[in-house]
């Protein structure tokens, strides 16, 4: 199972090189099915393999002139403040069980695998939905700081809790909020993700009930490196907004697994 997963461990850097987001919905599954890490462990690990990962797709595009930073700053400072607590407090303070009664004891390990599952539902939707829709959005901007700061917490919050980069909430946030266009959204949104994620993950090496297998976690993380230079390869010849949908109905697929797998 372990080669398994370093195999599907590509993708992650894969899917984020072809339409700049979708590789922290693959890399928790990835961690708790083929290499049995715990939920918890397992969120944290993501947030260090999709920081890494994206920070390098978001070098790629500064040197592309793909980056609004002073967007970028505003996004992220609340999401890095609210993410990097979420880590360091809310997710130890998380009781386990979460809930029990006679009948059913709901575990912290399957609250977080099912809210991560509804989570992929969410970025699933994001993703089919059609190009035209979000050429709409960017046709009727309203800048916005507050709704972009806001968001920027929310996304925290989330990326704290599941692991998960947030990109399908960031990019339609920095179109219809700051007026980016679609390449610049999602160069942004790689920069935001990348520092956002590894902030987060600082969270966890503040605890000091965490211990990190750095050899295992290093691993992966090479692997989805070379996986972005795949996916920004495979660009030059592949449709990234029909590869979007395909992945979407994938990742569908993938979170209804979870949630009646966790049932």
């Amino acid at each position: 199972m372990e080669a398994i997963g370093y195999i599907a461990s590509i993708f992650i850097g894969i899917s984020l090189g072809l339409i700049g987001g979708g590789g922290s919905v693959l890399t928790v599954p990835v961690l708790v099915y083929l290499f049995d890490i715990t939920p918890e462990m397992s969120t944290a690990y993501s947030l260090f393999i999709v920081g890494i990962t994206a920070l390098v797709g978001a070098i790629r595009n500064a040197s592309l002139g793909q980056i609004e930073y002073k967007t970028a700053l505003v996004f992220a400072v609340p999401a890095f403040i609210a993410v990097y607590l979420t880590r360091r407090f809310l997710v130890p303070s998380i009781p386990d069980p979460v809930f029990s009664t006679e009948l059913m004891t709901l575990s912290k390990d399957t609250t977080i695998m099912v809210f991560f599952a509804l989570i992929m539902l969410a970025a699933a939707v994001s993703m089919i939905r059609s190009l035209k829709d979000e050429i709409e959005l960017a046709q009727k901007p309203v800048f916005n700081y507050p709704a972009i700061i806001t968001e920027g917490l929310l996304v925290g919050v989330i990326t704290g809790v599941v692991g998960a980069g947030g990109g399908f909430l960031i990019i339609p946030a920095l179109v219809l909020f700051a007026k980016l266009p679609m390449k610049k959204a999602v160069g942004t949104s790689l920069l935001i993700i990348a520092f956002k994620s590894l902030i987060g993950f600082k969270g966890d090496l503040d605890r000091p009930d965490v211990i990190i297998d750095w050899t295992l976690l290093l691993t992966i993380s090479a692997i989805a490196i070379g996986g972005i230079f795949v996916g920004i390869y495979l660009l030059r010849f592949i449709d990234g907004s029909k590869l979007k949908k395909g992945f979407g109905w994938f990742v569908l697929a993938m979170a209804v697994y979870i949630i009646l797998k966790q049932i």
